[in-house]
């Protein structure tokens, strides 16, 4: 497994830096269950659907400039009025009691007694009214109009349904990381590393080609790091894959180089993304911290 590091400086128990490994990525299989599905070696936080496998490359590379983190759920809103509310209970409890071995053969009394209920729906005159606006709404649209069945109640009545608007819950979202790394070598060893580490970066980042398939890009595990140990306060992250990168060679703004031709000042900027989302079983019970050790920070 290739090491690289910028700076090239000892690491002491207090010292703060940023690591990087890059494995495999190996797909799991949707048709296997239990530890079958999931490769032997696997990347702590990887679950799900893949795994990351090995690691081709272990990269040190000092604290970023712009550390922060954040996390999103997806809502939206929601319209229910009371006419299709009770529409849709009485067709729920039709489906949940009819017995499909009857209508298979030919027995439709359940179908009908649906009918019947929903058409009694119509002997209230105030829902008897939203329907017959809302087949008017219909008819006119047919020739190129833009009519509802709220603008038509507003028209008359000065009234539209409630829509019983509520905000609700519609899913999870994947987190994104960028950073900003300044890298101005100061010797040969340390050029020699930038050059490597811009060079590693790019070729795991790519797709790997094949004659029909095109294989997926290696997996980016990070974690921030105190000496040995995970730094005791800041976030973790999920597996990710590097969306994103692009390097500045002239840091200063400001064409110069080495007389090997070594940019004196570069600006690396990565761009990861999450793999997996951020569940709240991710997170387990906090734990205190004593002497800054054993804990877990602030999560993810």
């Amino acid at each position: 497994m290739a090491s690289l590091r910028y700076p090239a400086q000892i690491i002491y128990e207090s010292t703060d830096w940023f690591s990087v490994k890059i494995s495999d990525y190996v797909a799991g299989n949707l048709f296997s269950s239990g530890a079958a599905a999931v490769p032997s070696q696997v990347t702590p936080g990887a679950t799900g659907s893949f795994a990351a496998q090995g690691s081709s490359a272990s990269i040190i590379l000092p604290m970023p400039s712009n550390i922060q983190d954040g996390n999103s759920v997806s809502y939206g809103e929601d319209k229910l009025n009371s006419l299709t509310a009770r529409g849709a209970d009485i067709a729920y409890d039709a489906m949940d009691k009819t017995d499909v071995g009857q209508i298979l053969k030919g027995d439709f009394t359940t179908a009908t007694d649906t009918f019947n209920k929903i058409g009694g729906l119509l002997k209230d005159p105030a829902l008897k009214t939203i329907v017959l606006k809302s087949l008017a709404a219909e008819a006119v649209n047919v020739f190129g109009g833009n009519v509802s069945v709220d603008s038509l109640l507003a028209r008359e009545t000065g009234q539209v349904l409630n829509p019983n608007m509520e905000l609700l819950f519609n899913g999870v979202t994947l987190r994104t990381f960028r950073f900003s790394f300044k890298m101005t070598p100061r010797d040969n060893d340390e050029s020699a590393n930038i050059r490597k580490i811009i060079f590693t970066m790019k070729k795991n980042m790519a797709a790997q080609r094949g004659d029909t398939f095109l294989g997926t890009p290696k997996v980016f595990t990070l974690e921030y790091k105190k000496g040995n140990n995970a730094h005791p306060f800041l976030h973790k992250f999920k597996p990710c894959f590097l969306k994103d990168m692009s390097v500045n060679y002239t840091g200063e703004n400001v064409y110069a180089t080495y007389s090997d031709g070594t940019p004196i000042s570069m600006t690396m900027d990565l761009t990861f993304q999450e793999m997996l989302p951020v569940y709240s079983s991710d997170y387990g019970e906090f734990q205190e911290s004593q002497n800054n050790s054993g804990t877990q920070g602030v999560g993810y």
